[in-house]
């Protein structure tokens, strides 16, 4: 038993002999620590929920009614997508969420950027286009309905408005926070006005604009849930819709797993597409 404790001991003693003269592997180690705290943190609190919601289905805490359990909701997620409702419907939003994002998000960026390098343009159009901003997407939904219905034109338009806002906004900041004496090189090297916005103001801004564009992103997708509730017959917010006017309320719990999901993605998407275009960025320290 001693020779074994011996031998156990040594090498262990080896073992960290080795991590202190390779520091690589010590780092490694430390990475894949945080990697897996990073990836059990964020877990924590849905399993907390879930476990809550399976204590309140089986002990009877609420009516099953009211909540289902987390089996029959997760069966008729499946029942949904077997039957291609899910699929169908979340389709038919992403084009929807597509068109009005690309809309909103081209003339965001071309206001943006006439705001941010334009005094003028930004004195007589920005106190306007605050106050419009601050009014939300459901706001206008009643008003544009006696103009264009309830077809597809209204849910593109309150999409690209509720892109528009946000991606306008961080042209303008990102423009803004620029330093002078980026302009002053430009200046010594006689740059155009056309140089100037793709040699110094774009790359320069381009952070900002990310922000935009990931907060527009997430605007559109719930302006589209808002729209597709009050005014849509198909969709996947029609889908939830339906769902209350049967009180199913398993197939509602369905579809806001989906969309919050989908919305997930999409940000989680951009995020990773952000950390790849922006890699050239070094923190000061």
């Amino acid at each position: 038993m001693s020779i074994a404790a011996d031998t156990t001991t040594l090498a262990r003693q080896v073992l960290v002999t080795k991590t202190a003269q390779r520091p690589w592997t010590g780092r490694l180690l430390r990475r894949s620590g945080s990697w897996s705290l990073g990836l059990t943190l964020p877990l924590l609190l849905p399993l907390a929920i879930l476990g809550a919601w399976q204590s309140a289905s089986t002990w009877h805490w609420i009516s099953p009614q009211i909540l289902p359990a987390p089996a029959v909701v997760w069966g008729t997620l499946v029942d949904l997508t077997a039957s291609g409702d899910i699929t169908t419907n979340l389709g038919i939003s992403a084009l929807r969420v597509l068109y009005g994002f690309l809309i909103g998000g081209i003339a965001g960026l071309v206001l943006g950027l006439a705001m941010g390098l334009s005094p003028t343009v930004r004195a007589y159009l920005y106190p306007t286009f605050n106050a419009i901003s601050l009014v939300p997407a459901l706001g206008w939904i009643p008003l544009l309905m006696m103009f264009v219905g309830i077809g597809e034109t209204l849910k593109i338009i309150i999409i690209a408005k509720a892109t528009l806002v946000p991606i306008a906004i961080a042209a303008v900041q990102g423009i803004r926070n620029i330093p002078e004496n980026y302009f002053e090189v430009g200046s010594v090297f006689r740059f155009s006005r056309w140089q100037v916005v793709r040699y110094i103001v774009l790359p320069a801004a381009v952070p900002s604009l990310f922000n935009g564009v990931r907060q527009g992103l997430n605007h559109a997708w719930l302006a589209l849930v808002v729209v597709e509730l009050l005014a849509s017959s198909e969709g996947i917010g029609y889908l939830m819709v339906w769902g209350r006017q049967l009180f199913q309320l398993d197939v509602v719990i369905a579809t806001m797993i989906v969309i919050g999901a989908v919305g997930l993605l999409l940000d989680q998407g951009l995020q990773f597409a952000e950390s790849r275009l922006l890699r050239w960025r070094r923190s000061a320290y």
